[in-house]
């Protein structure tokens, strides 16, 4: 049978369970002991540092005291620095645009843009004409980013404004940039253009279902239904109108839409893509260049200037983008959303239709492996942009012309391969 354990026994593990009760409780006291001093030191952060530069923007003590009552730094927030500490540094990631890029365009996502773009086009009709008539900016592509954006409003915005931009302010890893959006916020409900209590927002401090941070919304948004307020959380025409002012206000040229798709021949290299090599798009085609389903150019466009567009470069589609190409780009940097937004557009004109050619088993790498390759190619005198991991045009066609030049045929894209070879 089992035996009583012996004293020394007893107290050997009586010890053990005192220590690790102690240092369980100092766990349990360290963590919201931590936290309210970080409180402390946000409270102190608002008075002493925001405030004066709030007085002097012209913010009254009112709006400041109100908009901060009972906030606290939300500790949930992705990339924060605790006060005190340095940024950790990054983990590996891995993003869509590192897999297969079609990935982005999945029919799930685009079909639920397309089709609810289709429903709210014909029962807003009266309004997007109007929209339409005053900025020049088709209604298809307004509600393709309405959809991508808030999914038509549908998302909902769970976080106070001034939680999120008053804690990233003070210790995220962009504080000027959101120090800046967090004093636009405050002067929002200083005009009177929004309560408090209606500055609900993304994660990210953007704001409403066309999601603007504050800078834009003073900037852009409008009042299109004529109530005598701008309201981006609730009034269908002031979504779509402060959309299409926003796209006027970088340089939506009316009359001409986002781009084409097209196949490229193997004589034109894939280094030509990028906004800073445009040609006529009479040239393009002059190079081999056509539209997909034999369909031609448009003769008002032969003469206006386009841009190779080639996202996977050899391993996806390839488009001729206009300029308004990459006004969309100014709404959101991805070459991939710009895209989406003009494919979903296009889809919600015209009907469903996939792109003809095919994203290509491409990718599979982290953002470390792409920003090692982009260092190494700037080492070599090549210009990637930045090595910041993302394969932008630069990237692509730097890879280009190194392979070319390596008696490579040109992919202009990073894949497993590459990275090794030039490491």
């Amino acid at each position: 049978m089992a035996g009583r354990p012996e004293g020394g026994a007893t107290e050997r593990g009586l010890r053990r369970f005192c220590l690790a009760f102690f240092v369980a409780a100092l766990a349990f006291l360290a963590t919201p002991a931590s936290a309210a001093k970080v409180d402390d030191q946000f409270r102190a952060w608002l008075q002493d540092d925001l405030w004066p530069q709030a007085k002097a923007q012209g913010i009254s003590k009112n709006i400041f005291d109100a908009a901060f009552q009972g906030i606290k730094p939300n500790l949930k927030l992705p990339d924060l620095v605790m006060p005190g500490e340095k940024p950790k540094m990054p983990q590996k990631q891995h993003q869509a645009e590192f897999g297969s890029p079609g990935a982005y365009f999945a029919e799930k996502t685009i079909g639920a843009v397309t089709a609810g773009g289709r429903a709210r086009e014909t029962a807003n009709a009266k309004t997007i004409a109007a929209i339409e008539k005053r900025y020049g900016v088709p209604g298809e592509i307004l509600l393709a980013i309405w959809g991508r954006e808030t999914g038509f409003g549908a998302a909902k915005m769970p976080y106070d404004a001034f939680e999120v931009l008053g804690t990233k302010a003070f210790m995220s890893t962009k504080k000027d940039f959101f120090r800046t959006e967090l004093l636009a916020a405050l002067e929002i409900v200083e005009r009177g253009l929004a309560p408090v209590g209606a500055m609900k927002s993304s994660w990210a401090g953007a704001l409403g279902q066309p999601q603007f941070m504050p800078t834009s919304f003073l900037k852009h948004a409008v009042d299109f239904d004529g109530d005598g307020r701008v309201d981006i959380w609730n009034s269908t025409p002031d979504v779509l109108a402060s959309i299409a002012n926003y796209l006027v206000h970088y340089g939506w040229v009316k009359g001409r839409g986002w781009g084409f798709e097209v196949t490229v021949p193997e004589t034109v290299s894939c280094s030509l893509e990028g906004p800073d090599q445009g040609k006529k798009i009479s040239q393009w085609a002059a190079l081999g260049i056509k539209r997909v389903g034999g369909k031609p150019f448009p003769a008002s466009e032969l003469n206006a200037e386009g841009f190779l567009l080639m996202p996977a470069g050899r391993s996806g589609p390839a488009f001729i983008a206009t300029p308004n190409f990459y006004v969309l780009k100014e709404y959101n940097t991805s070459d991939l959303y710009a895209l989406f937004i003009g494919h979903g557009a296009d889809r919600i004109a015209h009907g469903d239709s996939n792109f003809s050619g095919g994203w290509g088993p491409v990718g599979d790498l982290h953002r470390s492996d792409i920003a090692a390759l982009q260092r190494t190619l700037e080492a070599k005198g090549y210009d990637v942009g930045s090595a910041d991991g993302l394969p932008g045009f630069k990237t692509r066609r730097s890879i280009g012309k190194w392979q070319a030049k390596n008696g490579q045929a040109a992919t202009c894209f990073p894949d497993a391969g590459l990275v090794t070879a030039l490491k």
